[in-house]
C-alpha cells in the first residue's frame, strides 16, 4: 500500500491492487483462523462476536476521524494517509511473528496428551 505513492504509471497500479487484494484477504481471514484454534468449541460464537467487536469498533472509529486526522497531520496530503496504512500493515505483519497459534496443523497429541512433532509421532 505505501508504494503507492512510488508509481507513476497508471497500469503498474494493477500490479499493487493484487497485492493489496491477496492481503485483504488474509486480513479479513487469518485472526479468525487463529482464535478458533484457541477457543472452547462451546463457546466459540460468544468470542467470536467480542472479537468482531475489536476488530469493527477501530474500523468505525478510523473512518470517522481519519479525515480530521489527515488535514491535520498530513495537510491534506491523502497519499500520505495511504503510506501510513502501509507501514501499520507492515507493523501487523512483524507482529504476527509473535502470535502463537495453539491450533498447529504439524501437532499431534500422543496417548498422554502431550503435544508432540507430527514427525516424532508418526515414527
Amino acid at each position: 500500500m505505501a508504494s503507492i505513492s512510488l508509481i507513476e504509471n497508471p497500469q503498474m497500479l494493477m500490479l499493487n491492487m493484487v497485492g493489496i487484494g491477496i492481503a485483504w484477504a488474509s486480513i479479513l481471514c487469518m485472526p479468525y483462523a487463529i482464535l478458533a484454534g484457541a477457543l472452547p468449541s462451546r463457546k466459540m460464537g460468544f468470542y467470536m462476536g467480542v472479537f468482531n467487536f475489536f476488530i469493527v469498533l477501530p474500523q468505525i472509529l478510523a473512518a470517522g476521524i481519519l479525515g480530521f486526522f489527515t488535514r491535520w497531520a498530513f495537510d491534506g496530503n491523502t497519499m500520505m494517509a495511504l503510506v501510513l496504512g502501509g507501514c501499520a500493515m507492515v507493523a501487523a505483519g512483524l507482529f504476527v511473528v509473535f502470535v502463537q497459534d495453539d491450533d498447529e496443523p504439524n501437532r499431534v497429541a500422543d496417548k498422554t496428551g502431550k503435544r508432540m512433532k507430527a514427525k516424532a509421532a508418526i515414527a
